[in-house]
Order: C-alpha cells, then sequence, then structure tokens
C-alpha cells in the first residue's frame, strides 16, 4: 500500500481550502481518482496567473511546476492547452481556482506530506 495521498483526496482538500479562503474553484475536468495528475489554473479576481502541475521532483518530493501558455490572457489558447492536454491524458484532473495567493495555496495542499 502507498503512503501517497490520491488524486481525488487532493483535489477535494484544494478545493475546500480556496472555498474556505473566500475564493471559488472549478474541475474543468474530472481525472482518475488514484494517481491522476494535477494540473491547476490560477486566477486572481479574473486575472489569469498562469496554470501550474502537480509533478514530482527527482528527490520524490510533490513541488508544482509552470506549465502551459506564456500568454496568460488568450482564452482561446488556455482553452486549447486544456483540451490537447486531456487528449493525451484523459485521465488528468484541470482545476480553476481564483483565489489571493492561489499558488501558495496549491502548493501547501498538493505538495504537502
Amino acid at each position: 500500500m502507498s503512503d501517497r495521498l490520491t488524486s481525488h483526496l487532493l483535489v477535494g482538500a484544494l478545493i475546500r481550502r480556496t472555498q474556505a479562503q473566500g475564493g471559488t474553484a472549478m474541475v474543468l475536468h474530472k481525472g482518475e481518482s488514484i494517481g491522476g495528475s494535477i494540473i491547476v489554473q490560477l486566477l486572481e479576481r479574473g486575472r489569469n496567473l498562469g496554470f501550474f502541475e502537480r509533478i514530482t521532483a527527482l528527490n520524490g518530493t510533490a513541488q508544482l511546476a509552470p506549465c502551459g501558455p506564456q500568454t496568460r490572457d488568450q482564452d482561446t489558447e488556455n482553452s486549447r492547452y486544456i483540451e490537447r492536454r486531456v487528449a493525451r491524458d484523459p485521465d488528468i484532473w484541470v482545476l480553476e481556482l481564483d483565489v489571493a495567493e492561489g499558488e501558495q495555496l496549491a502548493a501547501e495542499v498538493l505538495c504537502a506530506g
């Protein structure tokens, strides 16, 4: 048995923490519940701050890494990025969070342990 938390548990915890901080959270694509990858699109007051993916570093710890389009204000490009990622990996979770200090919050939840 693994000591790792499931993707479903991590996503649920991140949604609850976001809402507790007065933010909003939306699942844009529901992935595989046990080991699906997790991508978060961060917004602050509707302004896109970019995409971040939970990855495993070489030392085995979880980290958040920037990913996705470099131009943050292109809704069409952001939508296409999500479509491409889901087409390549249908098990991936894609979340949208609109909350103050979202990167720190996501890192606390997704990279803890």
